[in-house]
């Protein structure tokens, strides 16, 4: 039997907020802003957009390319993967602890600003950089390709990025040009080098209120709420159990619904799908931030959208992307796939109570095929929105389960 990956679902990856104030100051000496060489004053760039997270990719100290996440959750240029250390020649490590969201103790880390990194025609020199000792995420097997790191602050305080969800494209210039930026302006706060805004959000019991949230475009879902006045955020009457995710040190439990409306930049949403984590993994380890949760690319992917970070501001463009409907998955499967050469595709995680429990999937069976159509021609992208794909619809399932092949009919049903 295949054993289960450390797969750590991007749910909640805003939880790495907590290596922020590490790398702050450590490396103040050194300006730590991308640039372009000579006259040029932009770039274009075409990434890979998987579950609605953008990958781009990196070149460092010369090697590569490595594929990260660009994510405006996290403040440091963030090393997840440490097998490509070695080839980076790095001298001096400083060793550090990070307190991160979830259960479980404290991680090792370590501590650089060794890293020459170049995206596209844009160099930074000495970027304040985190490199997890251990793959606790396991982002290559959430998104289906290796997946080295994250970048973040860094460079969006270097340019203006405009991004394209529908073409997988972004544009970046250098700030303080006097040039008319298309969209809805909305401003933000920088907080530990991150944007947060207010919203407004049907509260359950509580009504519309103002709440503020962290703009995090490297979160994979729509909206989470973590706490409300101190204490867990109010639940919706329709709740389900689920794994969110996990944080630096755990994973990350509690219930997945709906709040009726949304309100972002006079852009309204509604039965928006929400995370409610458990208070004690979550809304109490950020009560410095002072914040009530995050908005994840489920949400923030329905716009064309531009970063101003000089500005604080960014500036919201409807797409083609904005009335899909928020769906949660309807199968209770949660599915990764290993990083060999060929595609295969294993049962991670099975919701209680889910339509893939009651048609006795196990953990650990390996999916072959989709009502025919083998896996191998599909990628997650495409498994994720098949088990999405509508409330009652039939899936044929054919496994291989220790060797032996099996046939299970899953009936996908909304659940909230």
């Amino acid at each position: 039997m295949k054993p289960l990956p450390r797969i750590r679902k991007l749910q909640l990856i805003a939880t790495m907020v907590a290596i922020t104030g590490i790398c702050s100051g450590v490396f103040s000496a050194f300006g730590q802003e991308f640039r372009f060489s000579g006259s040029r004053k932009q770039s274009r760039l075409s990434f890979t957009l998987i579950k609605n997270l953008i990958i781009v990719p990196l070149f460092i100290n010369g090697k590569g390319p490595f594929n990260f996440i660009l994510d405006t959750g996290v403040s440091p240029l963030i090393i997840t993967d440490p097998s490509i250390i070695d080839s980076l020649k790095l001298m001096r490590l400083r060793p550090t602890k990070i307190i991160g969201l979830g259960k479980g103790p404290d991680i090792d880390a370590q501590l650089t600003n060794e890293m020459s990194v170049v995206l596209a025609k844009a160099k930074i020199d000495h970027i304040p950089a985190a490199i997890l000792k251990e793959d606790l995420l396991g982002l290559s097997n959430y998104v289906g390709m290796k997946i080295h790191g994250l970048l973040g602050y860094y460079f969006f305080n270097s340019f203006v990025v405009s991004i394209n969800y529908p073409s997988q494209s972004m544009r970046f210039r250098l700030p303080n040009q006097e040039k008319k930026i298309r969209g809805q302006r909305v401003p933000f706060e920088l907080l530990s080098n991150k944007p947060y805004i207010l919203v407004n959000a049907a509260i359950p019991g509580q009504g519309l209120s103002k709440i503020k949230v962290l703009v995090d475009n490297g979160a994979g879902h729509a909206l989470s709420l973590e706490r409300w006045n101190e204490e867990a955020f109010p639940l919706p009457d329709r709740v389900i159990d689920a794994n969110l995710g996990t944080g630096l040190s755990g994973p990350i439990s509690g219930k997945v619904g709906r709040i009726a409306s949304l309100s972002v930049g006079g852009f309204d949403f509604k039965a928006v799908v929400a995370a409610f984590p458990i208070y004690d993994d979550a809304g109490a380890k950020a009560v410095l931030l002072n914040r009530n949760g995050n908005l994840g690319a489920d949400l923030l992917s329905r716009f064309n959208m531009t970063f101003d970070y000089r500005n604080n501001c960014m500036y919201l463009t409807k797409n083609a992307n904005f009335k899909r409907p928020f769906d949660h998955d309807m199968s209770g499967l949660e599915v990764y796939t290993d990083e060999g050469g060929k595609k295969r595709f294993y049962v991670m995680r099975i919701e209680p109570e889910s339509p893939a429990e009651l048609s006795g999937l196990q953990v650990n069976d390996e999916i072959l095929a989709i009502n025919f159509a083998t896996t191998e021609r599909m990628d997650l992208n495409e498994i994720s929105r098949l088990f999405r794909s509508g409330d009652g619809r039939n899936m044929l399932l054919t496994l291989n389960r220790s060797g032996e092949l099996i046939f299970k009919l899953v009936k996908l049903r909304r659940r909230i």
